[in-house]
């Protein structure tokens, strides 16, 4: 009996030790804040500057990006700050005024919290 709980002890650390590990294609999704397809292609190009990155695809209506990344070249939180870099917000980093205020008019989407402004495109 002894050995069969030591044998199950090792493959549960086993186990458990392959899902903590980051792998080569990671896949997630996360949400991104944009409007139409300029903020597609800008969002799109930021998370494809981030080496490790093999696959974005940012969904405008419901503002998903799908990624697919090598974990053990990058992470979730570099790729959502470099978007952030670009003028959008993720769910876990919001750009700066100033970089959110450079975007075009048709690109400043409303950000969490905040009212349209006169005249803001917002999706339907």
């Amino acid at each position: 009996m002894k050995p069969f709980i030591i044998f199950c002890f090792i493959v549960f650390s086993m186990f458990s030790y392959s899902q903590d590990k980051p792998s080569k294609n990671e896949k997630t999704s996360i949400e991104v804040l944009g409007n139409y397809g300029m903020c597609k292609a800008r969002i799109e190009k930021a998370a494809f500057t981030v080496k490790g990155v093999k696959h974005a695809s940012w969904d405008i209506p419901s503002g998903q990006l799908r990624l697919v990344f090598n974990g053990l070249k990058t992470n979730l939180d570099l790729i959502e700050m470099q978007i952030a870099a670009s003028g959008h917000d993720t769910e876990n980093h919001e750009t700066t005024v100033e970089t959110y205020d450079r975007l075009p008019a048709c690109c400043q989407y409303v950000r969490k919290g905040e009212e349209p402004k006169p005249g803001q495109m917002t999706k339907h």
